[in-house]
């Protein structure tokens, strides 16, 4: 699922992919359902492609989300991101994230994250589990 969602550098909120063209895509905005043609020239990511920096490994955004949805039981984060200050925002993602990289991690990184998930569940795009295909991977290991 997080693979047809995009995030387009310069642009506000996420995007979701609806059609394909030569030299562009049509994406629909998540924040008003508006669509328009992001070409290929602009910075676009999918979130299945994002990782948060640990003191060991990457980890996938799609991990960082399922472990938001368990601690807020599914529910957006009631964080105010306009009035919380870095040390708050730095305690949540310890709660959900605790061997995040404190060095390469920045606090608008985690205003992102945040904004993101909240995002997706507004819209009810809440399947963070792994693909089925890199399920099978893993058991094979």
């Amino acid at each position: 699922m997080l693979n047809s969602i995009l995030a387009i550098s310069g642009k506000p909120g996420l995007f979701k992919m609806v059609s394909q063209g030569k030299n562009m895509i049509i994406v629909e905005s998540l924040l008003d359902k508006r669509r328009m043609p992001a070409y290929g020239s602009e910075r676009i990511i999918s979130l299945g492609d994002i990782a948060m920096f640990t003191d060991e490994e990457d980890v996938p955004l799609r991990r960082v989300f399922k472990s938001i949805q368990t601690k807020e039981n599914g529910a957006k984060i009631a964080i105010d991101l306009k009035k919380a200050g870095n040390d708050e925002l730095r305690a949540y993602l310890q709660e959900v994230l605790p061997n995040f990289d404190r060095d390469r991690v920045h606090t608008s990184d985690i205003r992102k994250l945040i904004q993101w998930y909240n995002l997706l569940v507004d819209n009810g795009l809440t399947d963070f589990e792994e693909p089925a295909e890199n399920a099978e991977d893993v058991a094979k290991e």
